[in-house]
């Protein structure tokens, strides 16, 4: 199993920021893809970025292109998303995940591991 922990999240007025972490232990992640998730309640999990490990291409949701960024440390086993110019519908709890290879997906069902998942709520 790869650990995987995300931190960050919490409380926000639409407009804010949040910047979620996701700490990778237990093995040098240099030729895996990374991607982060989100789910809102009674909804399907959605992606919403993910990152190429090695070289850093990265791809988004269009609906979140252009606020949130994805980006990672490689020398901290970490990827972080950055989000700008929050919105209420922006609210669920946010899954990091780590896939053997290093090309990105955007289906969560091609990611072998997941973390715990953080909760972020956009408040109108």
């Amino acid at each position: 199993q790869v650990p995987l922990v995300e931190s960050g999240g919490g409380l926000v007025q639409a407009g804010g920021s949040l910047r979620l972490s996701c700490a990778a232990s237990g093995r040098t992640f240099s030729s895996y893809g990374m991607g982060w998730f989100r789910q809102a309640p009674g909804k399907e999990r959605e992606f919403v970025a993910a990152i190429r490990w090695s070289v850093g291409s990265t791809y988004y949701a269009d609906s979140v292109k252009g606020r949130f960024t994805i980006s990672r440390d490689n020398t901290k086993n970490t990827v972080y998303l950055q989000m700008n110019s929050l919105k209420p519908e922006d609210t669920a709890v946010y899954y990091c995940a780590a896939r053997r290879v290093s090309g990105p997906a955007t289906q969560s069902r091609f990611y072998d591991y997941w973390g715990q998942g953080t909760q972020v709520t956009v408040s109108s």
